[in-house]
Formats: C-alpha cells, sequence, structure tokens
C-alpha cells in the first residue's frame, strides 16, 4: 500500500509539471527594440518656463547629412529612433504660427535649403517618420518660417537641440548638425 502510495505520488508530480516542461521550449523573452543613436535630451527653465526636448541623437560619421541622408522637402523625424518630444509646462507661443497649449508633442521637421518647416503633433509613442501620415496626423500647429543659417566656423558631428535665451521673453530652440542651425523662437504666453 504504501508503494503503491508513493508511486501514484510521484506520478501525480510528474504529470503536475509536465506543462511547465513543456512551456520552456515555448517562452519568448521580449527585448526592447536596440536603437542605434544614443538618447539625448535638453532642458531648458526660466521662471515659469520649463521646456525639455528628448530625441535620438544621431551622428554625422564621414556622410553627407541634408539633401542626402536626411532629403529636403521630406518628412523627418527631427533625430533618430523614436519621434523627438517636446514638453512644455505653460503655454507658449512658437514664432507667429499660433500657441502650444501646455503638453508633452512629438516633433517633425520637413528640411529646406532656406526655412524648415516645424510640426508640433499630439500623437505619441511614434517610431520614426516612416508611419507618418499627414491624412491621419494630428499636427496641430505648423511653423513654416524656421530659419537656416550655415555655420562658418563650426560643425556638429552629433545631431545636437540647444536652448537659447533671445530677446525679452523668447527662447530659441536650435536644431543643429553638421554645419546647419535651425531657429524656431518660443515665448510664453502671459
Amino acid at each position: 500500500m504504501k508503494y503503491i502510495f508513493i508511486l501514484l505520488s510521484f506520478g501525480l508530480c510528474c504529470f503536475a509539471t509536465h506543462p511547465l516542461w513543456a512551456q520552456g521550449n515555448e517562452v519568448k523573452i521580449i527585448r526592447p527594440q536596440e536603437k542605434k543613436s544614443p538618447l539625448a535630451m535638453a532642458t531648458y527653465k526660466n521662471n515659469d518656463l520649463y521646456l525639455k526636448v528628448t530625441y535620438g541623437q544621431p551622428y554625422k560619421k564621414e556622410r553627407s547629412i541634408f539633401g542626402e541622408l536626411v532629403p529636403l522637402n521630406e518628412v523627418w523625424r527631427t533625430g533618430a529612433n523614436e519621434a523627438t518630444e517636446i514638453t512644455i509646462s505653460k503655454e507658449v507661443k512658437i514664432g507667429d504660427a499660433g500657441t502650444l497649449k501646455e503638453g508633452t508633442y512629438t516633433i517633425f521637421s520637413i528640411p529646406r535649403e532656406d526655412k524648415w518647416s516645424i510640426i508640433f503633433n499630439t500623437e505619441l509613442g511614434q517610431w520614426g517618420d516612416t508611419k507618418y501620415n499627414e491624412t491621419k496626423s494630428k499636427n496641430i500647429l505648423t511653423f513654416d518660417k524656421a530659419e537656416v543659417s550655415r555655420l562658418e566656423d563650426k560643425s556638429y558631428e552629433a545631431f545636437t537641440i540647444l536652448f537659447e535665451d533671445a530677446s525679452k521673453g523668447t527662447v530659441n530652440m536650435l536644431p543643429l548638425w553638421d554645419n546647419i542651425k535651425v531657429t524656431v523662437p518660443i515665448s510664453l504666453v502671459k
């Protein structure tokens, strides 16, 4: 009797754990998508205004950038990996294009020779610009007059976004790469 009880207990244990053995072969490990460019961040704080931009930071690596790696007159994610995002603490005015309320937005751009279009979008979590669809996009503001200037004495190996105090009450967001500087004026709405 004792022998039968031990045998049944052993058999029950084997039968009960069999699904666990089978699952061992089916377990898939989900790893985050590999990012080829590091994550970078720029912040700005002045009185009540706080701005934060997070973006993938691609490097030039001896490549020709604007017009080749980043085509002109086409939507670009303004960085690498996920679409660039900006967080704004108070309502701001973007140049003469209009205002953005407090919140987080994705930034896309359309590079051109003399002026860039900067597109602010409410659809967060987008990967790159390959899924960007203008007709489905939740664009809320497009600034078409972002000034482009060529830097004579400096070149940026890594795509960089900086903030720079401008005139009273205005800060410029500066996307910089290679010898190109783009100026996007941002001012606090009072």
